[in-house]
């Protein structure tokens, strides 16, 4: 037989034209090369680490895809229930093709590179991809593109455009209620689904955890098709990422049982939980009278100092209201007591109710009033809580035994 370099020159001479750009390693023609932005990269990058996996039965899913066609590069990662993908322009395409390598690695890499930093990659072959820079020299390995999962992404049904900002508040003010119950799987999520009231049309989220319920909404027209479901906590979590990270607006999608998210060339897939959301309406107060109104920056202030004295946060914290004083308290049997007066209104009967003191905080914080309103009935029932500066959006909260 010949010799193999001597075919591969043989073939080269022949050739009427050759692009000098071109690399050649072990007399193999590459399949892909590329120079992009560090800064560029990395962004990108970033949100892909939401949503791979760091520990996975399978390798190619803890890989991000690196595909490069129609002179832009495209970048995709899943955990085979969300899908992430992002089209990046601004980079400089010698060869087109595809890899696949470790998205943590690739990630911790351009991390420690310096900002701004050119960097050019060569597929040296299938399990091979140089990386370079000035003074930087790496080599990834690779997994074949063929194991990497293909996804069918027809969604059909009708966009809807939502204002970015009024939609990462929705989901701010709804992802803390979110359920850690793994056995009641469908509360594990933000439950979207279409409202209306007073002739407006609105998006509403609401979560809980048994203990504890958010509602957000925001209005929306022709929404009235919309199927109501419930975004995984995971997807909530990197979609509010996202939203943080960009000025897109967003439009989404549904289709049976996966609905998507677009933000210019990103765009988050999901599958969407297969459960029932309990009629929450039935556990929001109706009939509290008594009122207390409290300053959200003095009240988070001082729950945080008096909750200082429990050393796991387990003991909850005690509010005593009586007229224009609130007294809040935390007694610990191993680190001892805090107690502290705040100013308040409040127009009912002497009252003392306890409560998680971290479900407090995290109410008070997604509060845009100055102030917090709290509606109560008796140290046992369900207490509501309101914002004056955002009337589309509540809390309830569940008194704890003291």
């Amino acid at each position: 037989g010949k010799n193999y370099n001597e075919i591969i020159w043989k073939r080269r001479r022949n050739e009427k034209k050759f692009d000098t750009n071109k690399v050649f390693v072990t007399g193999k023609l590459i399949q892909m090369q590329f120079s992009i932005k560090r800064d560029v990269l990395l962004k990108s990058l970033n949100f892909v680490q939401g949503v791979v996996e760091k520990k996975n039965t399978l390798p190619i899913l803890s890989n991000v895809l690196l595909n490069l066609k129609d002179k832009k590069l495209e970048i995709v990662a899943t955990d085979l229930d969300i899908v992430f993908n992002d089209e990046i322009t601004e980079l400089n395409i010698v060869e087109e093709g595809s890899t696949t390598t470790s998205a943590n690695v690739l990630f911790d890499i351009l991390r420690k590179i310096p900002q701004n930093a050119e960097i050019n990659f060569v597929k040296k072959n299938e399990n091979k991809l140089s990386l370079k820079t000035e003074n930087s020299d790496f080599n990834l390995l690779c997994l074949p593109t063929t194991n990497f999962p293909t996804f069918n992404d027809n969604f059909e049904n009708e966009k809807i455009e939502l204002d970015k900002t009024r939609f990462l508040s929705l989901l701010n003010k709804t992802k803390i209620s979110i359920s850690n119950d793994d056995t009641r799987h469908y509360l594990n999520g933000v439950y979207l689904h279409a409202t209306e009231s007073n002739k407006n049309t609105f998006l509403t989220g609401v979560a809980t955890d048994s203990h504890r319920l958010s509602s957000s909404s925001i209005t929306v027209e022709n929404i009235n098709n919309f199927t109501s479901i419930i975004i995984p906590r995971k997807t909530v979590f990197q979609l509010c990422s996202l939203l943080d990270n960009t000025n897109e607006k967003i439009i989404i999608q549904t289709s049976g049982n996966k609905i998507k998210f677009s933000l210019g060339k990103m765009s988050l897939i999901s599958k969407v939980i297969d459960g029932k959301f309990p009629d929450y309406e039935k556990v929001v107060p109706k009939d509290n009278s008594k009122t207390l109104i409290v300053s959200s920056s003095d009240f988070i202030s001082s729950v945080e100092r008096v909750a200082s004295v429990s050393i796991d946060r387990k003991e909850g914290v005690k509010l005593e209201l009586s007229r224009d004083k609130l007294k809040l308290s935390v007694n610990s049997t191993n680190s001892g007591d805090g107690n502290e007066i705040v100013s308040a209104k409040y127009d009912g009967e002497d009252l003392s109710i306890g409560f998680n003191s971290k479900y407090l905080i995290d109410i008070a914080s997604e509060i845009e009033d100055k102030n917090l309103t709290f509606s109560l009935k008796n140290s046992t029932s369900p207490v509501l809580v309101l914002d004056n500066a955002d009337k589309n959006s509540f809390y309830v909260i569940m008194p704890m035994k003291l």
